[in-house]
């Protein structure tokens, strides 16, 4: 799974670097995005275009009851996602890209659990492909989202039996593509990302609690 992660980069030069266009809306660099957090998405704009939106982290069905369930829908099983109730509909009409520039997951070590941060060779921010769903009831509009795991690469079998799905950027066209419904065409892009792009190392626990949130954070364990 994929329950932390950072996106520290300015506003702008992620617009510049994802293909922004229209308003940027205010996002404040992060250390430790944890879920529940708002979080800045891309979506199609219409028109060959792409906007940035604040989507709040944890997915919340159209037809949920109670908007609570999004606190158990940080991430969704891409061999899955096409077919599950909560993210169908999602994965056919309403995918986006979520930014970082790296994520955390805990490897078991003995009794405990070592945080790493895992990030681009090149420092980069990236894309995870995620999902994204509007909810509405008695006037309340939340607009929420879920990111994709797939199994791990030969990095992160090391760390964690999971990874998030990361997209190359010759991907993002077809990803946010309004006409494309079905999933089939999409499956090859749910694949491990490369390996040898990416570098983990293990960082300090403070980590693990999300009001710590600094350049700390990323620092490589003492």
């Amino acid at each position: 799974m994929c329950g932390r992660y950072t996106l520290t980069r300015p506003i702008e030069v992620l617009a510049e670097e994802f293909g922004i266009t229209g308003p940027l809306p205010e996002i404040q660099p992060s250390y430790n995005v944890a879920p529940g957090r708002n979080v800045a998405a891309v979506l199609d704009g219409g028109e060959g275009g792409r906007r940035l939106e604040v989507l709040r982290w944890g997915l919340v069905p159209s037809w949920a009851k109670d908007p609570a369930i999004g606190n158990r829908m940080i991430n969704a099983r891409s061999e899955t996602a096409a077919e599950k109730p909560s993210f169908r509909k999602a994965m056919k009409e309403r995918r986006c890209l979520i930014l970082a520039d790296g994520f955390y997951e805990w490897r078991k070590m003995g009794n405990g659990k070592q945080p790493f941060h895992i990030k681009m060779e090149d420092g980069r921010p990236f894309a995870f492909a995620g999902l994204w769903e509007r909810w509405e009831r008695d006037g309340e509009e939340l607009r929420t989202c879920a990111i994709l795991t797939t199994g791990p690469n030969d990095l992160m079998r090391k760390i964690h039996d999971r990874m998030p799905v990361i997209l190359p950027p010759e991907a993002y066209e077809t990803w946010l593509d309004p006409d494309l419904r079905d999933p089939a065409p999409l499956e090859p892009l749910l694949a491990p990302y490369p390996s040898g792009a990416m570098t983990a190392y293990p960082v300090s626990r403070a980590v693990n609690r999300p009001s710590n949130d600094g350049p700390a954070c990323v620092e490589p364990a003492a």
